[in-house]
């Protein structure tokens, strides 16, 4: 079994980290860079950066400020919003990521997961799945959540993991930003559906948490936002909580 991770994602609009609920009421949470830094300091495991308005706004990913960041991490660094072509991702491995996060685009041209795949390798290759669970199952919903579809989210992820996505970003919209715990249920039918590990999104306010992530969610990581922007969990005293439940952690 893999180790366990911890993700910090620094939601980006104006070059400013951000942070909402149920991806409403958008409020400033500091500095990228400086947050960066400091996770790298505290024992992140990796960073996920996410431009939230890219896809709506129709705009590309700020490739200068992943350069900024990149420059003051040495743990991997997933960026995402806005890509939608092979260029897209060049440009952003060039300025300093490891990994690309692929969303709406890949949902409306599943063959961009194939040609990224082949061209990166899929272990570049994050699929971010955005979810809300309506009145019978879990839906993917697209463009940061405002567009809804008729397709269940197992049914996208286990597609996208055929098609040579490397990694899921699962995000409950339900529970995003609310903190009282990931949506279990979703994580764990996602991971005991693919083959590829998951990453847990949306729902962070305990250490608990974290640990039912894994041991009821079944997931290979677990990211979390404004509980650590805000310092209400510091990560090494979670990794400390996270190994007396004998949870192998990185």
């Amino acid at each position: 079994m893999l180790a366990k991770r911890i993700i910090p994602c620094l939601d980006i609009r104006d070059g400013r980290t951000v942070k909402g609920i149920n991806f409403e009421n958008i409020r400033d949470a500091g500095d990228p860079v400086e947050l960066a830094a400091r996770y790298t300091q505290e024992g992140a495991d990796e960073l996920v950066f996410l431009d939230i308005t890219a896809t709506h706004e129709k705009r590309k990913t700020l490739a200068g400020l992943v350069t900024r960041i990149a420059r003051e991490i040495d743990i991997p660094f997933t960026v995402g919003g806005g890509i939608s072509s092979v260029e897209d991702v060049s440009v952003l491995l060039d300025s300093g990521a490891d990994k690309v996060s692929v969303n709406s685009a890949a949902f409306k041209n599943p063959r961009l997961l194939e040609e990224l795949a082949a061209q990166f390798g899929s272990q570049c290759i994050v699929l971010a799945i955005d979810t809300k669970r309506t009145e019978d199952d879990w839906y993917v919903f697209l463009n940061g959540g405002r567009i809804a579809t008729d397709t269940k989210a197992l049914d996208w992820a286990r597609r996208g993991a055929k098609l040579g996505a490397g990694e899921i970003l699962l995000t409950s919209m339900n529970n995003d930003g609310v903190k009282t715990g990931f949506a279990n249920d979703i994580t764990r039918l996602i991971s005991e559906g693919v083959n590829i590990p998951v990453i847990a999104s949306g729902g962070a306010g305990t250490m608990q948490h974290f640990a039912d992530a894994f041991l009821t969610g079944k997931a290979d990581a677990a990211l979390a936002a404004s509980v650590f922007h805000f310092e209400e969990i510091k990560i090494s005293e979670l990794k400390v909580f996270l190994r007396m439940q004998n949870i192998e952690i990185r």
